[in-house]
C-alpha cells in the first residue's frame, strides 16, 4: 500500500522505522506537527518524527491544523491508500479522514477500550495495573472509539515508570502496526467493534496531578512517581519551593515513624518521609533551579530540622 504515515514525538519513530523497512508497503510522506521551540534558546526544532523522514528522504508536510486546505489538497494528490498514525497530536476532520482509502490507522498505546485519551501509559501506572498493551484501530470522530483491528500485551512491572513502559510499548507496538497494515493490505484483517463495557478515560496529566499527597498511602505515592516519571514529574513543596522527586522511592511496610510528609535522614545515605500509610524512602530529587540528585546529597545540602515536613 501506498502509506502516509502521521506521528510527532519520539515514541513514534519505531513505528515509522518499521513501515520503511517493510517490503510490502511504500512510505510516500509524514505528516507531523509543527516546528517547535526547545531548549534554552528557545529555537524552533523539528520533531523526532519529520527529523527520521528527513533522513529517509522522504517528503515531510507540517499542516497547523490537517484541515488546512493547502494539506488536504497534497494529501489527495498523493492519493494514499491508508495513513497510519502514531501520536500525531492533532485532531482530525471527517473530510481528511475519508481521503485515504482504508482510512487512517491509529496505534494506541491500552488495550481498548481501556485508557481512551492522551496519557494512557500514565493513567495504567497510576491505576496499578498489572497488565497493558497496544492496540491498531480505525479512527472515527469519537476518542479512540474506532473498531479494532489488532492487540499485543505487556506485563507492567513493579518498578516501571511511564517512559520506560512507553519505550516497550513503542517497539512492540511497532510490529503490531506494521502486521496491521500487512493484514488490511491482503483482506485478511477486519476491525471489530469495541465493547462498550470497560470503558475508562485516560486525560493529559496535569502538574498539578503530580504533585504528591503524603496523607496517601505510600503505595498510591509510588505510582505517583513512577506514572508522572519522566513527564510532567512528581512533586512536592519544601521551604516554599517546589521539589520534584524523580524517583524511584523505595517502600518501609515496617516503618511508621514519621508524620505524612515529615522528611528525615535516616543514618548518612538514607532520607524518608512518612506518607498515609508507612514511610518511604526517597531515591533522586530535584530541587527547583537544579539538577536531578540523590536524596541524601540533597538533604546534607538544606540541612534537614527536626520535624521539617513536605508540602507547604
Amino acid at each position: 500500500m501506498r502509506l502516509v504515515f502521521a506521528g510527532t514525538p519520539e515514541v513514534a519513530v519505531p513505528a515509522l522505522d518499521a513501515l520503511l523497512a517493510s517490503d510490502r508497503h511504500e512510505v510516500v510522506a509524514v505528516v507531523t506537527r509543527p516546528d517547535a521551540p526547545a531548549g534554552r534558546g528557545r529555537k524552533l526544532v523539528a520533531s523526532p518524527v519529520a527529523q527520521r523522514a528527513e533522513e529517509a528522504g522522504i517528503e515531510v508536510l507540517k499542516p497547523a491544523k490537517p484541515s488546512d486546505p493547502d494539506f488536504v489538497a497534497r494529501l489527495t494528490e498523493l492519493a494514499p491508500d491508508c495513513c497510519p498514525v502514531v501520536a500525531y497530536g492533532a485532531l482530525l476532520r471527517p473530510g481528511t479522514l475519508e481521503i485515504p482509502k482504508h482510512g487512517w490507522v491509529n496505534l494506541h498505546f491500552s488495550l481498548l477500550p481501556a485508557w481512551r485519551g492522551a496519557a494512557p501509559v500514565q493513567h495504567a501506572v497510576l491505576a496499578g495495573d498489572e497488565v497493558t498493551g497496544a492496540s491498531t484501530f480505525l479512527i472515527e470522530q469519537g476518542l479512540d472509539s474506532g473498531p479494532v483491528y489488532g492487540v499485543i500485551t505487556e506485563e507492567i512491572r513493579p518498578t516501571d515508570t511511564s517512559g520506560e513502559l512507553l519505550t516497550r510499548l513503542s517497539l512492540s507496538g511497532a510490529r503490531l502496526l506494521a502486521a496491521t497494515m500487512d493484514g488490511i493490505e491482503d483482506g485478511s484483517l477486519h476491525a471489530v467493534p469495541q465493547p462498550a463495557e470497560g470503558v475508562t478515560l485516560a486525560p493529559k496529566i496535569s502538574v498539578e496531578d503530580a504533585r504528591i499527597d503524603w496523607s496517601h498511602p505510600a503505595l498510591r505515592i509510588d505510582r505517583v512517581v513512577r506514572g508522572c516519571a519522566p513527564a510532567p514529574g512528581a512533586w512536592t513543596e519544601f521551604r516554599g519551593e517546589r521539589l520534584k522527586v524523580t524517583g524511584p522511592v523505595r517502600l518501609l511496610p515496617d516503618s511508621t515513624e514519621l508524620a505524612p510528609g515529615e522528611v528525615a535522614m535516616a543514618g548518612k545515605n538514607s532520607v524518608r518521609v512518612g506518607t498515609g500509610s508507612h514511610d518511604i524512602e526517597l531515591g533522586e530529587v530535584r530541587p527547583q533551579g537544579k539538577k536531578e540528585m540523590r536524596a541524601a546529597d540533597w538533604a546534607r545540602g538544606a540541612r534537614l530540622e527536626a520535624g521539617e515536613r513536605f508540602g507547604g
